[in-house]
């Protein structure tokens, strides 16, 4: 990356940084997409079983993986304030971080997930479903926490495309494994949904393989030396690491747990609900990834700019990456409203799937504005590795004001399923407001402090 001097200059570094990005997450998501619409496709209780494993599989795998974004931030720092000795050694001290949040996994799964999955009042073809999806999920585990660590760093020096290009081969791939693995074509077994667990598992370790290679290779990487030794776990950077990446990660869970508790909670409405419930959250999901990315982009610019004290530039960028996804909420919000119908039957043929997965969707549309506001905020925030309070703020919206308002709404009024949505859309709505405050505080305190101390900003 590279100092701006104007408004176009900025803009066109940001979308240079932001359109790989959004089409890597597009992409990473388009399994979990391809997953669940492809189960669907054989039979609908494959698609509730798969709607189960994820609801446990997404808030453990990104919560955890946000832990492991703190290589963003830390690393976007050190090129901006010229450190280039420290990306190496954080890029390691990373991969120890990855290798021990995949043993906790492990940990975690074979403790608890036979005890939750038969608390849950479902079918028993259900939860075999969910249990041997997960079981399968879980061999990519490890390739998958170490290809973020890496894919951090990639990102950081501004190499969007990287990512871009890595994730771009790995899809076509894991859209011929969920073939291969869902439906048994060629005289193969068919293992339904659990071979969606499978063939995600397979591409994982592809995408770890592939980048390794890459970073080893690619002139723009050599000069960090990534692979050239093996420093020794260093506690205190791993400490550093933790520090800023457990709030991170717990601001994560505390987003992506609160729809897999309400996925889960629907299990008294039976596997019809639970399956067009997924299938319209998976969809919504699907578009989240566009102000996601703008967070993802807004954390490696933002961050860059204040390693250089250049605080009216990273302020800059802020509005920039917020108003772009807010533009882009509107356009989700008419596909959303517009094309629900067409959307629902991707997942299913069965009636009353589809008929509820489209009124599911009409609440969809809420979500895209408050999205479009939260998720560039905390990417800003990050980029000022300012993560405890907006942790705080996340666990009040979702877990103090959505979920609890989403169950009343639920079981003491009509709404049923729907009250949760609407729950749902309440908590993001309060997310977007308290971090868009936390954001204006911390800018004005960071210029403070640069005029303080040399008079003029951005000197």
């Amino acid at each position: 990356m590279n100092q701006t001097f104007t408004r176009k200059g900025r803009m066109s570094q940001f979308l240079m940084i932001l359109v790989p990005i959004l089409i890597t997450q597009l992409a990473m998501f388009s399994m979990t997409f391809f997953d669940t619409m492809m189960s669907g496709q054989f039979h609908y209780i494959d698609l509730a079983g798969v709607a189960i494993g994820s609801s446990l599989w997404v808030p453990v795998y990104t919560g955890l993986s946000g832990i492991l974004f703190a290589i963003t931030p830390i690393i976007s720092q050190s090129i901006g304030a010229k450190d280039q000795q420290n990306v190496s050694f954080s890029v390691f001290q990373g991969i120890y971080t990855g290798f021990i949040l995949s043993i906790l996994v492990y940990g975690l799964g074979f403790i608890g997930l036979d005890p939750f999955l038969q608390a849950l009042d479902v079918s028993d073809e259900t939860r075999y479903i969910s249990k041997n999806y997960l079981l399968a999920l879980s061999l990519g585990i490890f390739p998958l926490f170490l290809y973020t660590v890496l894919r951090s760093f990639i990102d950081a020096l501004g190499l969007t495309r990287v990512s871009m290009f890595i994730t771009l081969i790995a899809l076509p791939l894991n859209i011929a494994f969920n073939f291969i693995f869902i439906f048994g074509p060629f005289g193969l077994p068919a293992f339904g949904g659990i071979g969606a667990g499978i063939a995600t598992s397979l591409t994982y370790w592809f995408i770890l393989i592939i980048t390794i290679f890459i970073i080893k290779n690619g002139e723009r990487f050599r000069p960090y030396r990534i692979f050239t030794g093996f420093p020794p776990p260093s506690f205190v950077k791993i400490k550093e690491i933790l520090i800023i990446g457990i709030p991170i990660g717990l601001s994560i869970f505390f987003e992506t747990s609160i729809f897999s508790a309400v996925t889960l909670l629907m299990d008294d409405f039976g596997d019809t609900v639970i399956a067009a419930h997924q299938a319209a959250l998976n969809f919504a999901s699907f578009l989240y990834m566009i102000p996601l990315s703008v967070s993802f982009a807004l954390t490696i610019v933002v961050g860059f700019e204040v390693g250089a004290n250049r605080i009216q530039d990273a302020r800059s960028y802020a509005r920039m990456g917020i108003v772009t996804a807010v533009l882009f909420a509107f356009i989700s919000g008419i596909i959303l409203y517009i094309g629900k119908d067409s959307i629902s039957l991707l997942y299913s043929r069965n009636t009353e799937v589809v008929a509820l997965t489209s009124q599911f969707l009409l609440y969809a549309v809420f979500f895209q504005l408050s999205d479009a506001i939260q998720a560039p905020v905390q990417g800003a925030l990050r980029g000022y590795k300012d993560v405890n309070v907006t942790f705080i703020m996340t666990l009040i919206s979702y877990w103090v004001i959505g979920l609890p308002l989403g169950y009343v709404l639920s079981s003491q009024t009509s709404l049923g399923p729907f009250g949760y949505w609407i729950g749902l859309i309440a908590g993001l709505t309060a997310g977007a407001i308290t971090l868009s405050t936390r954001l204006h505080i911390i800018q004005r305190k960071r210029l403070s402090l640069i005029i303080e101390k040399k008079g003029v900003p951005n000197e």
